[in-house]
Parts: structure tokens; C-alpha cells; sequence
């Protein structure tokens, strides 16, 4: 992995790269990426993104919060084949909002963009109540992390 932090032209500030294989199991008859399986790798990406920055799933449980996705965007741009390795990069975009918002890049080993998209997740409440205000444990890692 692959750990960088740098302005992007989309707002975004901290990104994490990972790579992965392509597995026989996520191609079809046609012997490329079914497209259902971009939004795992979003979800690989966003576990990496977790993990290296210190906002991982287990974490937010631990506050006692979920956060579940309430909308996802894939574009498709080339298609990956098995044997293939896809390097996701996942960036984090700022919002005041409470909500987490993630886009993300697919390149192939070519070094081609193949996909693109972006997911947005709200914080739910142990009761599974809609959370309005951003979480304090959120904005505390907003300020470890150097967004504010």
C-alpha cells in the first residue's frame, strides 16, 4: 500500500492506494470484471482507506455508530480481465456535512483508468436512527488527521 496526502482538484486531501489481483471468480463468460464487482473493490479501497488513516469499520462500531452506504456512482472506462491486477485509489472528500464521501479510481496494469465512482455513507446510531451532526469521535479524526 501506497500511502499519499496531497490537495486534489476534487477537494479530496488524504488518498490510499492499494492493489489487488483479479480473481477467476469475478470474471464472467466473457472473461473480463462482471461490473457488480467494481463496488467490491470501492469496498476493498474504503477497508484499505480505513485501516490506514485510522477510521476502519471496527473503529466507528466501537463509537457506537454504522455508517451504511446511501448512494454509489461506477462509471466504466476499460474492462479489467483475470490475471489483471486493479490499483484502487481511494480518496476521502471533506464535508461538513455528517456523512463520509469516498471516490474512488480503478487503473489496471497498464496504468489505465478502467473505473471510476464514488460512494457517500451517513453515521446511524446504535438504534438505527439517521445521526444530523457529524459524530465528535469524527471530528476529532478530522483534526488528526489534519482537515481541520
Amino acid at each position: 500500500m501506497i500511502k499519499r496526502r496531497k490537495q486534489f482538484d476534487d477537494g479530496s486531501i488524504l488518498t490510499e492506494t492499494t492493489r489487488i489481483p483479479v480473481r477467476f471468480s469475478e470474471v464472467d463468460s466473457l472473461g473480463i470484471v462482471w461490473h457488480g464487482h467494481y463496488i467490491l473493490y470501492f469496498e476493498q479501497g474504503r477497508e484499505a482507506f480505513g485501516k490506514a488513516y485510522g477510521i476502519d469499520y471496527l473503529s466507528i462500531k466501537s463509537q457506537g455508530y454504522t455508517t451504511p452506504i446511501v448512494n454509489s456512482m461506477c462509471e466504466h472506462k476499460l474492462p479489467l480481465r483475470y490475471g489483471d491486477h486493479a490499483r484502487i485509489e481511494t480518496s476521502y472528500v471533506d464535508t461538513p456535512a455528517a456523512k463520509m464521501v469516498f471516490r474512488f479510481k480503478i487503473f489496471n496494469d497498464a496504468d489505465q483508468l478502467v473505473c471510476q465512482g464514488e460512494t457517500v455513507q451517513v453515521f446511524l446510531d446504535q438504534d438505527d436512527n439517521l445521526v444530523l451532526n457529524t459524530p465528535a469521535f469524527v471530528l476529532d479524526w478530522k483534526r488528526k488527521v489534519g482537515l481541520s
